[in-house]
């Protein structure tokens, strides 16, 4: 059985470079990352190339054990490889439930587009008429992610 913790949370816009081509990147990061974790064994194939940013501020995050880590993905020439993690969670918007996974790219390794700590990104498939300012359930594995209070 598994446990989940709800946490409330609001849609809010991110640094826009995982879903289209940026200032940063002249393609989506999600769209050139996906093949590197197909072929290390998570096949994001079915959710939206591009990540929704849900601040749960005050609260915090902290991944103590994701279901999946992938160390030093080589994925682009414009910086060192970086190393990611995964955990399932579940998006509550308007009455209906999504899958989807939180995406953290580790801070200590990316260069550039550092998130603030109340904002867990997340890979879904993708949601109709969701807008930044919407509020969401976010549901998230009690054993792979630790919620704790923002201290000032």
């Amino acid at each position: 059985m598994q446990d989940w913790i709800p946490v409330n949370g609001i849609v809010v816009a991110g640094h826009r470079v995982a879903s289209r081509p940026s200032k940063a990147y002249p393609y989506s990061t999600i769209e050139k990352q996906k093949p590197y974790f197909k072929e290390r064994g998570l096949d994001l194939g079915v959710y939206f190339t591009g990540t929704l940013n849900i601040s749960i501020t005050p609260l915090r995050f902290e991944l103590i054990k994701p279901e999946f880590t992938f160390l030093d993905v080589d994925w682009t020439d414009l910086h060192p490889p970086e190393h990611f993690s995964f955990s399932r969670c579940k998006i509550r918007f308007r009455g209906r439930e999504y899958t989807g996974m939180v995406y953290y790219p580790h801070p200590e390794t990316k260069l550039r587009h550092q998130q603030n700590p109340g904002v867990i990104e997340v890979m879904t498939e993708s949601i109709a008429g969701i807008c930044y300012g919407d509020r969401v359930v976010l549901s998230l594995k009690t054993n792979e992610i630790l919620i704790f209070k923002q201290r000032d």
